[in-house]
């Protein structure tokens, strides 16, 4: 299509549905000879040549004189598909060897093999959508909650493109005025007009805060909070684990250190995808293996959104125990005292916990409501605000350090050029959110987290 991407003019394949047996399996093609390709190995009363764009015909897959499969070829022609390109669906029947004989087909008769990502990433590069929406369809199909779906359809929308198009134009306008002031040195700013200026550039730092403020909310959203349950040995962490699971994912057993490595599951609860990480008891132990899943239990606290600090509650209180200096709960601690189907100790009687029960179920639904508190659920409202990912972050982050820096040489009066400089800056920042970049490293990096056919 163009000279800095000339691979776009190839024609591609793929297989774009997962892998392994079902009713219906698609292959895709795309490209300025997808048609022909699919003249070649279509056999129907007609050739897809002279299909109608958006039309099904049911016809044969061949490979030569030998029949492959039945299948149903949909031609959509440029630019009004997906990728902006002529591109063809075939859907065959959903067996392994069936599909991979189609696509083979295919590429022998033209085409060639789609790399991950690349018919999402040439409807970015012909202006079918910008990278925040390319983003989102990837979101779209990770999506493991109500709340992330509609998140990402948000985004697949254009709303947070929008929120930077109007940032953009702030620059833009900011960017043309301080340039007029350097074309036309003798016209000297007045200094309501500087004012104007810095309030316009304080609208635009505004806008940016208001999307860096959404990271934390886009990242529980596409990867889920990380809760560690975590204690001593035979606290009751696997158990209490598999009750929030629903089934029994991990051993449990009075035999202390069962439990050796991290294990990880996600749960949707109440739309909100949560990382549970059961790790491995910590106590004193001679253990190799033991010990190397207890450095792994301390390396997850770190990174934890939030702790449930399980104790057995029958026991008496110990250093091994509690495990930290104090048993009064952190901000993102949660302190559950467990078995509370037996007698409780009296270590723990004014001992401010929640109390809970991994046999009887006691107290899992107000354990349910504590983690949806900490967390916040109030702001995981994808219909009320945009939620960027760690990429858009960077990008403005670099972007609001221009404009602080643009924002102190205006008020100190210093020579328009240096207002200049930190604006290009902060446009160049802003721009890279939707897709203009100039590294093309860059846009290798999101497609490559695609899958193949997409």
């Amino acid at each position: 299509m163009t000279a800095e991407h000339p691979l776009v003019a190839e024609t591609i394949a793929a297989i774009s549905t997962p892998p392994g047996e079902g009713a219906i399996a698609l292959v895709r093609l795309s490209g300025a000879d997808a048609i022909a390709v699919a003249d070649r190995v279509f056999h129907g009363k007609q050739k897809p040549s002279v299909f109608g764009s958006h039309e099904q015909h049911l016809g044969e897959i061949r490979d030569g004189d030998r029949i492959i499969d039945q299948a149903v070829l949909s031609v959509h022609r440029a630019p009004h598909s997906y990728t902006g390109e002529d591109l063809v669906e075939i859907s065959c029947h959903g067996g392994v060897l069936v599909t991979a004989r189609v696509l083979e087909s295919c590429l022998r008769c033209g085409a060639r093999a789609a790399r991950a990502g690349e018919f999402t990433e040439r409807a970015f590069l012909n202006g079918k959508m910008d990278l925040t929406q390319a983003e989102a369809v990837m979101d779209l199909i990770r999506a493991q909650t109500d709340l992330a779906l509609r998140s990402a359809t948000e985004q697949l929308e254009g709303r947070l493109g929008a929120a930077i198009s109007a940032i953009r134009d702030g620059l833009v306008d900011l960017l043309a005025q301080i340039e007029a002031a350097i074309d036309f040195p003798d016209e000297d700013l007045a200094p309501a007009q500087g004012e104007e200026l810095r309030q316009r550039l304080a609208a635009v730092q505004a806008k940016i805060g208001d999307l860096l403020a959404t990271a934390r909310e886009g990242r529980i959203l596409r990867e889920g909070v990380r809760v560690v349950i975590y204690g001593a040995t035979n606290a009751g962490k696997s158990s209490l684990l598999n009750r929030l699971l629903g089934y029994e994912r991990t051993i449990v057993s009075e035999i202390p250190g069962t439990t050796r490595d991290t294990i990880e599951e996600v749960i949707n609860l109440r739309g909100v995808p949560i990382r549970l990480l059961d790790t491995a008891g910590l106590r004193d132990t001679a253990d190799e293996l033991e010990r190397a899943g207890i450095a792994r239990t301390e390396r997850s606290l770190e990174r934890a959104d939030l702790i449930l600090h399980v104790i057995d509650g029958s026991a008496p209180c110990s250093p091994a125990t509690v495990g930290r200096d104090s048993v009064e709960p952190e901000t993102r601690e949660l302190f559950l005292l467990n078995k509370s189907d037996l007698a409780e100790h009296a270590d723990w009687r004014d001992t401010v916990a929640l109390r809970i029960s991994c046999v009887t179920d006691d107290g899992l639904n107000g354990l349910e409501e504590a983690i949806l508190g900490r967390i916040g659920i109030q702001h995981l409202r994808p219909e009320s605000s945009v939620a960027i990912n760690a990429r858009h972050r960077d990008c403005l982050l670099r972007a609001e350090e221009a404009c602080a820096r643009t924002a102190a040489t205006l008020s100190e009066n210093y020579s328009p050029e240096y207002a200049a400089v930190d604006l290009r800056t902060a446009l160049e920042a802003v721009t890279d959110v939707v897709g203009a970049v100039s590294d093309d490293a860059i846009l290798d990096s999101v497609f490559a987290q695609f899958c193949i056919g997409k």
